[in-house]
């Protein structure tokens, strides 16, 4: 694997520093239960490729929020099996939830929320998860597996309040897993926007993001496992992810399936853009 640039926006300085930094990024490069489109191990480097080469100052939020420091910590390699990574991930979340920082992840498929949204819902009973995805991943087990991106929430919407949004594809058999008052297909989500007063009222005050960048429409987002048509645009997503930063207390997220297309920088840029955007609505009024 490519050493990664261990700098958050390619920039040095003192902020970064552990004790120092405010924000926690540690990548989960894990691909090992991807079923179709391969490379989301890739994604992290990829994405700090982006960060490094985009404006920092935020329009929107008047900030430049890489100043409350972005401390890369080291990443989970391990891949011996779901099973592993899991357990992995799962310990290594739940030592980071000690820390006075906020904590934020980056794919890696999505098996590797599973570990993370468990501590999260451990040390907060009362969280929500929501999902932001083009699919339910509910199933209980996948492939021999519980812990398959297939699976990606399915321990999360039998163990904490779990809000699903932009959701276009899915199995029959996740039918008996499913909370239609909690899903948000996409559907029935185009030109409209009560869905996020209504998905809002239905989110306690603390909330673990997990966001799978096939929730975005493939004419942006085509660099992923699985790109379902009919996703959300740009626009819509900073809209309601503005709201849900402004109304309740967002503990962390996770940003998963990011594979980078060769010659095709786009993707890349927008997952960075989208996390400097979710950070600068975290710090807006810092």
């Amino acid at each position: 694997m490519t050493k990664l640039n261990q700098l958050f926006a390619g920039i040095e300085g003192s902020h970064n520093e552990f004790e120092q930094a405010r924000v926690l990024l540690q990548s989960v490069p894990y691909d090992g239960t991807s079923t179709w489109g391969k490379g989301a191990d890739q994604g992290f480097e990829a994405f700090l490729d982006a960060a490094e080469n985009m404006e920092i100052y935020d329009i929107e939020t008047d900030s430049e929020v890489y100043k409350q420091g972005v401390h890369i910590i080291d990443p989970i390699l391990e891949d011996a099996s779901p099973e592993a990574m899991f357990e992995a991930v799962y310990k290594s979340t739940k030592e980071l939830l000690k820390k006075d920082k906020f904590l934020t992840f980056f794919g890696g498929e999505h098996s590797i929320s599973i570990g993370i949204i468990k501590a999260f819902y451990e040390a907060h009973p009362d969280i929500t998860i929501l999902q932001l995805d083009a699919h339910t991943d509910l199933r209980p087990e996948y492939h021999g597996s519980p812990y398959n991106h297939a699976c990606a929430v399915y321990d999360a919407s039998q163990n904490a309040n779990l809000i699903q949004v932009g959701i276009r594809s899915m199995d029959s058999g996740e039918l008996e897993y499913l909370d239609r008052n909690k899903c948000y297909f996409a559907e029935d989500m185009y030109g409209q926007t009560d869905w996020m007063d209504d998905s809002l009222s239905k989110i306690t005050d603390k909330v673990y993001i997990t966001l799978d960048l096939d929730v975005f429409d493939p004419s942006i987002m085509p660099a992923t496992g699985t790109p379902e048509p009919g996703g959300m645009n740009w626009n819509t997503m900073i809209k309601y992810l503005k709201k849900v930063f402004q109304q309740k207390n967002v503990l962390g997220f996770d940003i998963v399936e990011l594979a980078p297309i060769e010659g095709f920088s786009a993707p890349q840029f927008l997952a960075a853009k989208l996390y400097y955007k979710m950070l600068s609505y975290k710090f807006a009024n810092s």
